[in-house]
């Protein structure tokens, strides 16, 4: 609308018209990069579009609507209601200015734009302010997170050694010991053996009473996270079956959620998805985990076969400890199908391989 107007001026008015929009475009570039500047240019803006307005055409007004949105990047309130003052003088003048050469049905049109402009600053810097809170939040979480895993790994530590320290120190000493026997008292010697045989029997159980009290991640509290995730990347999720899993040992919950993790990540980070489903069923014989998107699908190599990368192999490994198979399918999007064998003993009861 601007070039429209300036074009119908000739001479000076009309080159002196096409700077002042160039320079406005600078202005516009500069604002989203300049700190230290930021309000010499923001001033220089408001001028520029005030000048526009009372020598060409009241309906240049309308730039009002890039300043307005700049003016919400203020996150000092002192700073924000002085720009916002500046601003308001800066539209306002301009109509009043104007008034002889408006018809009503201008004023008509420009009143209804300029209660919006003079709105917009506030609506812009509620959303910003919305979104540095859903920032601090998510970091706030990935903290969280963080330290509860450094938690986790410290208890862990200081397990393993309280209760492996000693057993192995023992171990130890038993083997000195046998080896200086085995010449002189065989005897001796194959009751030390034994021993630690023994020992090394109980450390093992140890080790394995240590593994079943560490926290497993359930399916379920993946799939709340995952959730989080996929809604701070924007792509809409959908969750399908029951996650809970009751009866499946911690062990294959653990790896089912890990899976479950790469693979969003996966469509967060590659698939430049709209929407993804997490769908679980379980029968009597396997646990089938599903995870689908919309995106632009799966990298194929040279022999037209899907490229296995971005975490796929660990899930492989992963899976690969319970008899679980993992498929990709590219087609109008990605699935990534997980597949895990429900072993039973001959009570009926389901138990896992060791």
């Amino acid at each position: 609308m601007p070039i429209f107007y300036i074009s119908q001026e000739h001479g000076l008015k009309m080159a002196v018209g096409y700077l002042m929009i160039a320079l406005f475009l600078v202005t516009y570039r500069q604002l989203f990069f300049a700190k230290k500047s930021f309000p010499y240019w923001l001033g220089l803006q408001m001028l520029l579009a005030f000048m526009l307005c009372i020598t060409y055409s009241p309906f240049n007004l309308f730039l009002g609507f890039y300043t307005a949105s700049f003016i919400a990047y203020y996150k000092d309130k002192r700073r924000f209601f002085i720009a916002l003052a500046v601003f308001y003088v800066m539209l306002i003048l301009p109509v009043i200015i104007n008034i002889p050469r408006l018809e009503r049905s201008d004023i008509y049109v420009i009143l209804p734009f300029l209660v919006v402009m003079m709105m917009s600053p506030f609506g812009m810097r509620s959303m910003f302010k919305q979104q540095q809170l859903e920032r601090d939040l998510n970091q706030a979480n990935e903290r969280i997170e963080e330290l509860v895993k450094r938690e986790e790994r410290i208890r862990i530590s200081r397990d393993l050694h309280d209760t492996l320290g000693h057993t192995l120190s023992l171990i130890t000493l038993k083997s000195q010991l046998v080896t200086r026997l085995v010449e002189r008292d065989p005897q001796k010697a194959l009751l030390e053996a034994r021993e630690i045989e023994q020992t090394s029997r109980a450390a093992l159980r140890q080790v394995r009473e240590l593994v079943n009290g560490m926290r497993a991640i359930s399916v379920i509290e993946e799939v709340k996270t995952s959730e989080r995730i996929l809604e701070s990347a924007g792509i809409m999720h959908n969750a399908e079956g029951n996650f809970r899993l009751e009866g499946i040992s911690g062990f294959i919950q653990n790896i089912l959620s890990m899976c479950l993790k790469e693979a969003v990540t996966n469509v967060v980070k590659h698939s430049q998805a709209n929407a993804c489903t997490m769908a679980i069923e379980q029968t009597s014989g396997e646990i089938l985990l599903t995870v689908s998107d919309d995106g632009i699908g799966w990298d194929t190599g040279l022999d037209g076969q899907l490229n296995d990368g971005n975490g796929l192999a660990g899930m492989r490994e992963r899976l690969s400890l319970i008899d679980g198979s993992l498929e990709l399918a590219s087609s109008n999007g990605t699935r990534v199908i997980i597949r895990i064998p429900i072993i039973k003993n001959n009570a009926g009861k389901e138990c896992e391989t060791a």
